[in-house]
């Protein structure tokens, strides 16, 4: 039976379950075991490990690894579901903030920090997931978490868009960051887009678009099992 790992760039629009169920479907008639390695919402692009038949097994180390994402934060409004999905609340600060004020904000960010999920996250509350209850009309109390971010970056600002990537470890929600930073700023803050670019040994260039993938595929289109999932250094600064 095929084992090892294929590494997804994720589009837009699908969910990371119905991505592995896209890969499973291409490698009938054989019924695969699949799995990802960590979870990205429909809004989300970028890198989605999934692993096949045994490596299934390795996910969990996947699931621990460091991550890079990238992601563009529009100051101008906050929404219900700190992305671009929900209903807009718009927010007009009376100064614009500069961009040194955006990165003295996130830098305050970096460390061991205290997060509160969206209430539109994957997180479960008594058994259910967030979102679920959210959209049933139900307000889920979301507890805080501990997450680490280990470096936060500034690439690019032009009101009200901040352009930022961040390197941190499991669980981290970055739209809750996006929050964050407009509460921290005066202003909104909700994620206009955003890209996975690393999980632990596997970056997006190693990814492969899923509309790209051949409609058969067999285990010489996974990496072997040998291939470590969480072997990759943290990125040096200016990566």
């Amino acid at each position: 039976m095929p084992e090892g790992f294929l590494v997804l760039d994720k589009p837009e629009g699908i969910s990371s379950m119905g991505a592995v169920a896209a890969v499973k479907r291409r490698f009938r008639p054989l019924r695969v075991k699949a799995g990802h390695g960590g979870t990205l919402d429909p809004l989300a692009t970028g890198v989605l490990v999934v692993g096949v038949g045994r490596a299934t097994r390795r996910l969990a180390e996947v699931v621990e690894a460091a991550k890079t994402y990238r992601t563009a934060i529009d100051l101008s409004a906050f929404t219900t579901t700190d992305d671009r999905e929900g209903p807009r609340a718009e927010v007009a600060p009376a100064t614009l903030p500069d961009g040194a004020a955006v990165r003295r904000a996130l830098a305050t960010f970096e460390g061991e920090i205290e997060q509160t999920p969206s209430a539109y996250s994957a997180v479960k509350i008594g058994g259910r997931r967030a979102y679920r209850l959210a959209r049933a009309g139900e307000a889920p109390t979301m507890p805080p978490r501990l997450v680490r971010i280990d470096r936060i970056e500034l690439l690019a600002y032009e009101w009200p868009l901040a352009t930022v990537e961040v390197h941190c470890g499991k669980g981290t929600y970055i739209r809750s960051i996006a929050r964050a930073l407009g509460e921290r700023l005066g202003t909104g803050g909700h994620c206009a887009w955003l890209r996975r670019t690393r999980v632990g040994g596997f970056s997006i260039e190693d990814a492969r678009p899923l509309d790209a993938l051949p409609e058969s595929l067999s285990a010489a289109d996974l990496l072997p099992l040998a291939e470590p999932p969480t072997a990759a250094a943290p990125p040096a600064d200016g990566a």
